[in-house]
């Protein structure tokens, strides 16, 4: 299985592919204390990976990532669309968009004994736009 983020920015492509992604998770999310169903609810992936050493001085996309974190909510930029593909056998099995995405944490470690640095992605669709959130699936990766 294999994974592929692309989140699209105004001033930059964030790629991030089989390489970095190890992990993911969607969670769409209602309150607990609801008894029906609620108007109040949020979607948001959670991709783990790994940081890529850096090649020929070009650092992987996941340096992007970083940089996308810490924009504040006034920038144009902090709102971004992303894509996120989840791959098996030549064919999508999920594919999540967030035309409206924004960072909720991102998290970097470094180990002197893994010789890679590990990477912890949360973002969120803006809760006014979470019916914009489309899942698709079931098609050829056409990699």
């Amino acid at each position: 299985m294999g994974f592929r983020l692309k989140v699209k920015g105004k001033n930059n492509t964030i790629k991030l592919g089989k390489d970095n992604i190890e992990d993911v998770k969607y969670h769409s999310d209602t309150p607990d204390d609801s008894d029906a169903r609620a108007t109040d609810f949020s979607t948001s992936l959670t991709i783990k990976g790994k940081i890529i050493t850096a090649i020929d001085g070009e650092p992987d996309d996941t340096k992007k990532v970083a940089d996308w974190s810490i924009l504040s909510a006034e920038k144009a930029d902090a709102y971004r669309k992303a894509e996120l593909e989840t791959i098996a056998g030549g064919q999508v099995i999920r594919k999540v968009t967030f035309p409206n995405a924004f960072v909720v944490d991102y998290i970097e470690n470094f180990g002197k004994k893994e010789g890679t640095g590990k990477f912890t992605l949360v973002i969120r669709q803006k809760k006014d736009k979470c019916e914009l959130t489309k899942i698709e699936g079931g098609y050829s990766a056409g990699e």
